[in-house]
């Protein structure tokens, strides 16, 4: 987090954030009773299962709540400099 933020929905935040750390699990669950089956480590075998290939983590407006990938608050804090708002 070398960036600044600003947050694209309150337009009010250019300080306060949460940082969420996003650790993805590959389960295999029963349809009927939601229990897992099975884990997957790191290399799946299942042709069916794709790996996790999301964000490792996200950001959060501590002022508004509001949580998005980490780029959509860089890019609102380039495009409103700090004095423009």
């Amino acid at each position: 987090m070398t960036q600044a933020f600003f947050c694209p929905n309150c337009k009010t935040n250019r300080t306060r954030f949460n940082l969420i750390e996003q650790v993805s699990k590959s389960v295999k669950v029963d349809p009927a009773t939601g229990a897992i089956v099975e884990t997957y480590e790191q290399h799946i075998k299942d042709p069916f299962h794709a790996p996790y290939r999301g964000p490792s983590h996200k950001v959060q407006c501590a002022t508004c709540g509001v949580i998005s990938d980490e780029e959509l608050f860089i890019k609102a804090a380039q495009n409103y400099p700090r004095g423009e708002i």
